[in-house]
């Protein structure tokens, strides 16, 4: 594996990689991967969003509700639509029914919408406190000497678990 750009500039320097600067590098890893679990409950509510609104309203027909009353309009293909369509007995199913299922589907909705807001207004905050991390990590690089670019480039993972010079082997490699 090659040596990325930055780390073999750092190592012709003997640039030192001040403990400050390791542990923000920790911090920041360790936020990146909070960020990337985030991201993944907001990518599962919105999925139960999706389907939670598939089965409201997936194919079915703008008249569907006309069927409740003289079983005229085809409803569409959904789990409301099933509903209305016909039961066993070829005649709709109740109002009752109906209702349960658009309240069960409105419910699900709500669970999915207000996961996601957590999650978006978690993230929001979280993102905040990166930038913070970031600015302070990039002050602690450059007072040791680095440039800002390379700073604004460094592999934090890496930095994470370094030594104190860039380019020793990490412990237990």
């Amino acid at each position: 594996m090659s040596t990325p750009d930055w780390i073999a500039h750092a190592e012709g320097n003997g640039r030192q990689v001040p403990a400050q600067a390791r542990q923000l590098a920790g911090r920041l890893s360790t936020l990146f991967e909070q960020d990337s679990l985030i991201a993944g409950r907001l990518n599962d509510a919105q999925r139960r969003l999706a389907l939670a609104n598939e089965r409201l309203w997936s194919g079915l027909h703008p008249e569907a509700f006309g069927l409740i009353y003289d079983g005229a309009a085809p409803a569409g293909h959904s789990q409301i639509a099933a509903l209305i369509d016909a039961s066993p007995g070829g005649r709709p199913a109740s109002q009752t029914a109906v209702l349960r299922a658009l309240q069960e589907a409105h419910w699900a909705i709500r669970r999915a919408f207000h996961a996601y807001q957590d999650a978006s207004e978690e993230r929001r905050q979280l993102a905040a406190d990166v930038g913070e991390v970031i600015r302070e990590f990039i002050s602690a690089l450059t007072r040791a000497g680095w440039t800002e670019d390379q700073a604004r480039n460094a592999d934090v993972h890496q930095l994470a678990g370094s030594t104190e010079r860039i380019g020793r082997e990490e412990p237990g490699r």
